[in-house]
């Protein structure tokens, strides 16, 4: 029996970091699936989906999208899945100041176990809370922005509750747009 040749030119492995909580699970299920996950509880150690998806420049692109526990107790199983990934979104809410505070661990954590050239995009989930209220705002986007540019970072905000930026993002990733 041959096997059929695959319907891709280009693997790509994505990894989704951040604390607990800031919405990983949701904007990869929103992305991927088109719906909010069924039953969202915390990830343990690490899940993957994959999408295939064209790129702008010619060919395909699969990409393999992990998705890693936030929670400390699971870092060390975590942090071994950054080998060989060309991309990671490093999320946090938009909502909770720790979890930007936060941001600059997980980046230094990415460098320390990720490939020398990742493309990392960092991502401020949850803007769907400050459309209902303005003042549920509490990392405002120009510090956002400024911690991006300084890092060499893409920035985007995206709502899994709205789809507001999500596929945009995950492309944006993938198409290594600056």
């Amino acid at each position: 029996m041959q096997k059929e040749a695959e319907d891709y030119d280009y693997l790509y492995k994505i990894v989704l970091v951040g604390d607990a909580g800031v919405g990983k699970t949701h904007l990869l299920s929103r992305y991927i699936k088109g719906t909010l996950p069924k039953n969202p509880q915390s990830t343990i150690g690490v899940e993957f989906a994959t999408k295939t998806v064209p790129l702008q420049t010619g060919g395909t692109v699969k990409a393999q999208i992990w998705d890693t526990a936030g929670q400390e107790r699971y870092r060390a199983i975590t942090s071994a899945h950054y080998r060989r990934a060309v991309g990671a979104m490093l999320m946090y809410e938009v909502t909770n100041e720790k979890t930007f505070a936060n941001a600059k661990r997980w980046l230094d954590e990415l460098r320390d176990h990720a490939e020398p050239d990742i493309m990392v995009m960092l991502v401020g989930n949850k803007l769907d809370l400050c459309d209902r209220n303005p003042n549920a705002r509490k990392v405002p986007r120009e510090m956002a922005q400024k911690f991006a540019d300084a890092n060499g970072l893409l920035f985007e905000e995206t709502s899994a509750i709205t789809v507001a930026r999500v596929k945009e993002s995950f492309e944006r990733l993938l198409q290594g747009e600056r």
